[in-house]
């Protein structure tokens, strides 16, 4: 066991508990969650770390959900209780959660949600996961739908998305937000695995990590080894335990132009320190299938990560 592997990347609501989370990817396909019912909300543990900053809003409308049997019902109710806290500090949180039926079979689901402030939303994890995120960050939810609108708008529904409309569907699904030092950053653009998730542990207590993507909260339900993020790095004059003021700089920093070079990098999120206790050993990072080295692409300008 390599020396100082036992420290923790921060979250809004950091824990420093041992987690017994399935770290190897046996059985995998069997365990990911499809789409399934409401009643699956209750499997959810909120302890684990990657869940406890969402446990404030998630636990009791997960709850809410399992006794009225509806998901956008729950959403609803869950913003207007916490308004104090959550949606009264963000005026941009003004949208419904409807139940999908609503959506009309010819119009696109991001056109609808722009032109009627409406989320049509499935009785199941990935618009559950999406409804929170919706509450938590309301303008970069919002910034996020406006750009879809906007692709929709000048190009059409096409039989592939576009490198914009592509890189905001990554981006809503998948990303998790990065604040870190700049020797963590170059770590992980270099895909220096070792380096930066061993030889960096110690300043993992300075990285802070938020868990954006709906689709990915949604795999960390029942979570394995491979599950990979997309990492945005998140401006270092930010304080990103301010999330009011970390939900307004993403509403400024998503713009077309940056989008379109897909400013992420991949991280295999069970390699978090502290996120799972294998990754206690070394030797979980050696695994090439999982934490694979960087690719060079011919023709890639500098600025644009290697996929």
């Amino acid at each position: 066991m390599a020396r100082g592997l036992n420290k923790t990347a921060n979250t809004s609501a950091a824990t420093r508990t041992t987690n017994t989370v399935r770290c190897s990817d046996a059985a995998a396909d069997t365990a990911k969650p499809g789409v399934l019912g409401g009643a699956v909300l209750a499997s959810i543990d909120w302890s684990q770390p990657w869940f406890t900053p969402w446990r404030e809003l998630g636990e009791p409308t997960a709850c809410q959900a399992l006794q009225q049997q509806s998901v956008a019902e729950a959403l609803n109710a869950n913003a207007n209780a916490n308004a104090k806290t959550v949606v009264a500090k963000r005026e941009a949180n003004d949208v419904k959660f409807v139940p999908q039926s609503a959506l009309p079979d010819n119009q696109a689901y991001e056109d609808f949600i722009f032109k009627t402030a409406q989320v049509p939303t499935r009785d199941g994890l990935h618009d559950f996961f999406n409804g929170l995120c919706w509450q938590r960050f309301p303008l970069a939810k919002r910034r996020l739908n406006q750009l879809q609108a906007a692709e929709l708008e000048a190009q059409g529904v096409r039989a592939t998305r576009g490198p914009v409309r592509d890189a905001l569907t990554l981006f809503d699904e998948n990303v998790v937000l990065m604040h870190a030092p700049d020797a963590v950053w170059a770590a992980l653009q270099a895909r220096d695995w070792l380096r930066l998730l061993v030889d960096l542990r110690e300043q993992w207590q300075e990285v802070h990590l938020v868990l954006f993507g709906h689709a990915l909260l949604e795999k960390l339900v029942m979570p394995y080894k491979s599950i990979t993020a997309h990492v945005y790095r998140v401006s270092n004059e930010i304080n990103p335990h301010d999330e009011a003021a970390l939900d307004a700089w993403l509403a400024r920093d998503l713009q077309p132009a940056k989008l379109a070079t897909k400013p992420y990098e991949p991280l295999p999120v069970l390699g978090v320190p502290g996120w799972c206790a294998a990754n206690a050993d070394r030797a979980y990072y050696e695994d090439a299938k999982v934490f694979r080295p960087k690719r060079e692409i011919v023709g890639k300008t500098p600025h644009e990560p290697a996929t």
